[in-house]
């Protein structure tokens, strides 16, 4: 990527920014922005060395703002090689990337891993390896049967009283564990025929209370797109809670701007799911993103994927839900990793997990500790599992161990 012409360009008005793969895409045809869309955020010193190194013509305005971010991901080999060096087994994935998930990285999150080891935890998250091509025979590419639950197009109705809605298949960082790997990056997009069946089918459906707004990312939508989507689930009378699944305060805290927060706050009671994996994601940047989230009203949780060699241990993973608690998110879900085509090297036993889970519950705040479960192969939903603290249990009583391995009783009678 030639960040000097790419500007040059833009400025000009002559093409889009490198990273933007379609016209479709948010910001694909926006070229100058009026400066009350402009966040007012902080630039860290980490930031301000890599933009005016990599992209020196550019402004901390135009930094900081989440369309720029976009238009100017890195989403080939050519644009990756001018800010660090490839190893070999990153180059040969990403040649070989055709049919599967796309590479994209915003030049926010390629400034905490250009100058990295190919062994950073964050480096391994968005930058693939020549493992990602390789399959077995478990792998499925929808592994969670989200198809066979779908009604209509963007509707996921697996449980009884919620369903699941993925308005977009776009993200700003593609994680290269996604458990929708099979269908984020195509590009597949809902017009607004196929957002009034969804509708539709909620309003028709009054056992559901709970919308779960997913994708691809949700917050890559412009902000008239999200007001219009919210407002029709709103208005569904039988609907009592909305939620957001993004990764965006992590990726592109540029997006959590004073307009989307006054957006967001019209349609009360609405929570922010948010994905973290490893401490070093909590920034400066994401810190004030999450606590505008949280000043906003929002209640935040984190889901967190148990990957090998990022997070598979209890230190690294306490600290990360330490972290999160002092940005004002609440540790929700541990997951299993998904069965996805090509996420052997990602995946931990089960059993890692339930060590992992013993090494937290007792040894820090209940707040801290997040519920493990297995997404089940097959769309068996999610199943929650517990380290084995109980010995015996009949009816006199129940002997267990506590997180301690001492041993202790309590009455059936």
């Amino acid at each position: 990527m030639n960040a000097n012409n790419n500007e040059v360009v833009a400025l000009r008005g002559e093409g889009r920014l490198v990273g933007c793969s379609s016209d479709e895409e948010p910001g694909a045809k926006t070229m100058i922005f009026s400066q009350n869309e402009i966040p007012n955020q902080l630039v860290s010193n980490r930031s301000s060395e890599f933009m005016h190194r990599y992209f020196p013509l550019t402004t901390i305005d135009s930094w900081n703002d989440w369309k720029w971010q976009i238009r100017n991901a890195f989403t080939s080999i050519e644009d990756l090689k001018k800010i660090m060096k490839l190893s070999e087994k990153e180059i040969l994935a990403i040649n070989n990337l055709k049919g599967r998930l796309p590479l994209r990285i915003t030049p926010y999150f390629a400034s905490l891993i250009y100058n990295t080891k190919t062994s950073h935890p964050l480096r391994r998250n968005v930058i693939p390896v020549v493992e990602e091509l390789l399959e077995t025979s478990s792998e499925k590419s929808d592994p969670l049967h989200e198809k066979s639950s779908s009604p209509v197009k963007g509707i996921v109705h697996r449980y009884p009283d919620r369903v699941l809605f993925t308005v977009t298949q776009v993200c700003s960082n593609y994680c290269r564990y996604c458990t929708r790997s099979h269908t984020v990056g195509r590009l597949d997009r809902l017009g607004r025929h196929d957002y009034e069946k969804a509708f539709d089918y909620i309003a028709a459906h009054k056992e559901v209370r709970d919308v779960l707004i997913s994708g691809g990312d949700p917050l890559v939508l412009s902000d008239e797109t999200l007001d219009y989507i919210l407002s029709n689930i709103r208005r569904i009378e039988h609907i009592e809670i909305i939620r957001i699944g993004t990764r965006v305060p992590v990726v592109l805290p540029q997006r959590i701007t004073d307009r989307l927060i006054n957006i967001l706050r019209k349609y009360h009671p609405l929570f922010i799911s948010l994905h973290f994996s490893h401490p070093l994601e909590i920034t400066d940047e994401c810190t004030k993103a999450c606590n505008k989230l949280a000043d906003g009203g929002f209640p935040l949780g984190s889901q967190t994927v148990l990957l090998k060699g990022i997070n598979d241990n209890v230190p690294t993973m306490k600290e990360l839900m330490h972290k999160l608690l002092k940005i004002r998110v609440r540790p929700y879900y541990l997951y299993q990793c998904d069965l996805i085509p090509g996420s052997s090297h990602f995946r931990t036993t089960v059993r890692k997990g339930l060590e992992i889970m013993k090494g937290l519950r007792g040894f820090t705040s209940g707040y801290a500790i997040p519920t493990f479960v297995v997404d089940a192969p097959g769309g068996g939903g999610k199943i929650p599992l517990l380290p084995d603290y109980v010995v015996e249990h009949n009816n006199d009583h129940i002997i267990m161990r506590n997180y301690r391995g001492i041993l202790c009783e309590y009455p059936e009678k």
